[in-house]
């Protein structure tokens, strides 16, 4: 459907033209505050009802917002994180959350969905997003905030995630720090959290003189199935790597299975490390060493910018980087010295 036929729902921004007052105003009458002068808080609350808002204070019950939460897939623990923190957020801000999917592959139109449940904004969470569905958003005036999207947001896009490059470099100088020279790495989903995290894994081996040879950067795309496809490869090369780093836990996780059935002892014949610090990590055996992303956090910070987007409040920064923090658990070690002879 032409984005122009989208129905579009004023902003605070509108209704404060209209009335002829700043958009705090607006907001106040909306929350509900007192200090607003009866004639100009009877037109702004006129205006509301007009355009389908009810402010607090009003006769009538005031009508609750709600915001979307959109995942690629449910298949995680990490996206459980996620939720929690954006429905804690929103609980206190009075803000009610659906959740629903939007597959990586997802085409059309599925912002209308959005329009035609009168939604006040959305979250996008580790998702593809075409310009022309943002551009339905925008025409709809929807606000919108992405979390460690797939592709580059566009210009003006809100988006949340955590500094990768820096938690890869650090988990890869631990490997470094132990002894480690003969690290490989599985890379995730084409992305730009999958780039920067393959990228902070070679500044840190380049930093220290260490060559990478070709067979141990391995593809992958955050799948379990990488991590055991991966760790296969790797183990059977007749100089294969002593640790391996994976671009998310679940990979770490695949590649634990696959040192297991090959009778791989981690970390005494092989270090392992994660990124994430999903529920998995703790209870795997032996427990992972990872990156820790702060998951509830950071769907905390996404409801945030998304309430001030909704309420056309400024934002201070378009794009939030939160800090990562590497967990030294037991699958990692120094490496034995006859290690040489993994995997064949």
């Amino acid at each position: 459907m032409p984005t122009e036929e989208l129905r579009r729902r004023p902003t605070l921004k509108d209704i404060a033209a209209q009335a002829g007052v700043s958009v705090p105003t607006v907001s106040k009458v909306v929350k509900g505050r007192a200090d607003v002068s009866p004639e100009t808080r009877a037109r702004i609350s006129a205006l509301l009802r007009e355009h389908g808002y009810v402010a607090r204070g009003d006769s009538a019950p005031p009508a609750a917002r709600t915001i979307v939460l959109s995942f690629d897939a449910l298949d995680n623990t990490n996206n459980l994180a996620l939720m929690r923190g954006v429905f804690e957020h929103c609980q206190r801000a009075g803000v009610r959350v659906v959740t629903r999917l939007t597959p990586l592959a997802a085409d059309g139109p599925w912002p209308q969905a959005m329009v035609d449940a009168d939604q006040s904004g959305v979250i996008l969470a580790t998702s593809r997003l075409d310009p022309e569905q943002q551009q339905a958003l925008a025409d709809a005036r929807i606000p919108l905030v992405v979390i460690d999207p797939v592709n580059t947001p566009p210009v003006g896009v809100p988006s949340v995630g955590v500094n990768n490059y820096t938690g890869a470099y650090n988990a890869t100088k631990h490997l470094i720090n132990l002894g480690h020279a003969k690290i490989a790495f599985i890379s995730g989903l084409a992305s730009e959290c999958a780039q920067a995290r393959r990228a902070g894994y070679l500044h840190a081996m380049r930093e220290s003189s260490i060559t990478v040879p070709a067979e141990y950067d391995q593809p992958g795309t955050f799948r379990f199935e990488d991590g055991k496809r991966s760790a296969k490869i790797l183990l059977g090369l007749d100089n294969p790597p002593t640790a391996i780093f994976a671009a998310n836990d679940l990979e770490a996780l695949g590649v634990l299975d696959e040192a297991h059935l090959q009778g791989v002892r981690v970390p005494q014949d092989l270090s392992v490390v994660g990124f994430d610090d999903s529920m998995q990590a703790i209870s795997a055996s032996p427990h992972l060493t990872t990156v820790r992303q702060p998951f509830a956090e950071i769907g905390a910070t996404a409801a945030r910018l998304l309430l001030q987007a909704i309420d056309d409040e400024p934002l201070s920064s378009t794009r939030l980087e939160l800090s990562t923090e590497l967990m030294v658990r037991d699958s990692t070690a120094a490496p034995r010295a006859d290690s040489a002879t993994l995997g064949r």
